[in-house]
């Protein structure tokens, strides 16, 4: 087989002609003994902008079931509203509580017909009437895998040693709060795309919960508490103006 050669322009001309934009996010979800916790950041970015320092990135699904979010922030909107709204309307039709799994078909099958041209990387969770506690990861592609516990996004690779090190079976809600908290706040100190404050959703079989910006991660200090010595700058050249005023 021959080897063929590029040059650097070459090179730099097909890249800049097929570029894709950057998109960052971590997102977290941990089972516990009655129930499932889902993570999230709150940085929205365009590119290298911080478009936004307090989106949502826990979307609704069902009365018992949410899904965390990464990618393409209108295709993930998109996919979980689609997802949404074919939950209600089952609701509706016969009179019970949709299943985690049908919400994980539908969005499955959504995905597939795409071939992984939609940018949506998703983290659904939450109580199965027939099998209680239900996470799963799914790729953009219509790809699914179980989980007792799982990560998503460009800060997925330092929350998942925060997983893998402090995850146990059968914990209690507030160790998978802890345990999820600490996983995003690794995921936003070590990745530029992921940042601002932590979102937390608990979704237990005998309650939901909602932590709004439940931990802000590096809070920017007030300039105004900063004080410098009288000593640390050195007046070099001292004189005197007289302004004159006119008179109109």
């Amino acid at each position: 087989m021959d080897k063929q050669t590029i040059s650097m322009e070459k090179f730099k001309e097909d890249f800049l002609k097929n570029k894709t934009t950057k998109t960052g996010t971590t997102i977290v979800g941990i089972t516990y003994e009655s129930g499932v916790v889902l993570c999230a950041d709150t940085r929205s970015t365009n590119g290298p902008i911080v478009a936004d320092k307090n989106c949502r990135k826990i979307h609704f699904i069902s009365d018992k079931i949410m899904c965390c979010g990464a990618g393409t922030a209108a295709d993930t909107d998109r996919v979980t509203n689609m997802a949404s709204k074919e939950l209600q309307l089952f609701k509706h039709r016969f009179l019970q509580e949709p299943y985690v799994t049908h919400a994980r078909r539908i969005i499955e099958d959504y995905l597939f017909q795409y071939g992984g041209n939609i940018g949506a990387a998703l983290i659904l969770g939450g109580i199965d009437p027939s099998k209680g506690p239900y996470l799963v990861s799914i790729s953009p592609n219509g790809y699914s895998q179980k989980y007792e516990y799982a990560t998503l996004g460009s800060g997925s690779f330092a929350a998942t040693g925060v997983l893998e090190t402090g995850f146990k079976k059968n914990m209690n809600v507030e160790e998978a709060v802890e345990l999820g908290k600490n996983a995003i706040k690794a995921g936003i100190l070590n990745d530029l795309y992921s940042g601002s404050n932590v979102d937390i959703f608990i979704i237990d079989e005998k309650y939901n919960k909602c932590l709004r910006n439940y931990e802000i991660v590096e809070k920017k200090k007030n300039d105004a508490e900063i004080v410098y010595p009288h000593d640390s700058v050195i007046i070099k050249k001292e004189e005197i103006f007289n302004f004159i005023k006119e008179n109109k």
